[in-house]
């Protein structure tokens, strides 16, 4: 990029203000960087609840958390919190600031941090005003689906950076402490995670029973996770009782011993969630389901053991909460176990798809 000196560069703050599989599709920026410039200290600035997507990352050097839970505090502590945490943004003296989203909170700390660049998504008219004025350089979005990593990549080819293959695979660290969950485990297991934080990515329940039926029928033991969320922990619950024999861990690890409970076994079977990128950055066999969300902007990424389950239909991706709002897709409704048995079949016997890259 024209006039940036990557050699000068020190301090380098990633903003990525945004849920939890998102903040792990940023992981290939943070590597790309670091590979290019060994000398950089790069920071996250996130959300502390996603925290252990990206912590243990080799190549970040701290981390800026925003607790969310100050949203709900009086507005002059709220304020505190807010003012505290861009004066240690200011206090750092970064030499470049990535905002990885549209949010304006990004964009406030590189105006806040005065770093002599700053690069973020075109704002499109959306958010506060004078919104491109906090960066040096803008991220133009493409009209086509493209997927999410590659998405975010785009903020380093701003800047004349330009990842190889190589450099994009995604990174999820997990400790060894993680591991001590799956030693009850058997030997050989599947993991099953139908549900996700919006609900109308899911499979009817009957569906999901039939492919877990399936997975038991070829011997193979079913573990059921879930994030604490009641809702998601209630649709386990139902499909457990349906089951003999399902361990039902909804509600009751870690991110990181989700990661570690993936990392050892066989296969997973889930939605749009966030098991589907662990798994991706794992290079673990998954076979993710997708209806009313975009495969191409969130399916696997570079995983040749990774396989979407879909339908053609001419509406999706709509990002609705069902057809017409009404919590339901047709899309995933009439998504038989006939179609989706076949992409487990052949992922069971080592059948691999090129990657979405």
């Amino acid at each position: 990029m024209e006039g940036l000196q990557g050699n000068a560069l020190k301090k380098v703050l990633v903003a990525k203000l945004r849920h939890h599989g998102d903040v792990l599709l940023s992981s290939p920026v943070f590597s790309v960087l670091k590979n290019r410039f060994p000398q950089l200290e790069i920071d996250a600035y996130i959300y502390s609840e996603t925290l252990p997507m990206l912590e243990g990352h080799p190549a970040i050097s701290d981390f800026i958390l925003y607790d969310r839970g100050w949203k709900k505090l009086p507005f002059w502590k709220r304020y505190f919190h807010e003012m505290k945490l861009l004066n240690t943004i200011r206090k750092k003296g970064y030499d470049l600031v990535i905002n990885l989203t549209e949010g304006d909170r990004g964009a406030i700390a590189a105006k806040v941090s005065k770093a002599p660049y700053a690069v973020g998504f075109d704002p499109q008219g959306d958010g506060m005003k004078g919104k491109t004025s906090c960066y040096t350089h803008i991220i133009k979005h493409t009209p086509r689906p493209r997927h999410t990593v590659e998405k975010q990549l785009d903020a380093l080819r701003c800047l004349g950076i330009f990842p190889t293959p190589d450099e994009r695979d995604l990174i999820f660290h997990i400790p060894e402490w993680a591991y001590q969950c799956t030693e009850k485990l058997p030997d050989s297991y599947v993991v099953i995670h139908p549900v996700s934080r919006w609900m109308f990515k899911a499979l009817p329940i009957e569906t999901t029973i039939a492919v877990a039926q399936y997975f038991q029928e070829r011997g193979e033991n079913i573990v059921l996770t879930a994030s604490p969320d009641p809702q998601e922990i209630a649709m386990n619950r139902e499909i457990a009782s349906a089951l003999p024999n399902v361990i039902d861990l909804s509600g009751k690890i870690s991110l990181k011993e989700l990661g570690a409970i993936i990392d050892h076994s066989a296969f997973l079977f889930t939605v749009d969630s966030v098991p589907l990128h662990i798994a991706s950055a794992l290079k673990k066999p998954v076979a993710a389901v997708f209806g009313p969300t975009c495969d191409q902007n969130w399916g696997p990424y570079r995983n040749p053991n990774g396989r979407v389950i879909t339908q053609s239909f001419t509406c999706r991706p709509c990002y609705q909460p069902g057809c017409g709002g009404s919590g339901k897709s047709d899309c995933l409704e009439t998504l038989t176990i006939d179609t989706i048995l076949p992409h487990i079949d052949a992922l069971l016997e080592g059948q691999t798809v090129h990657d979405l890259s």
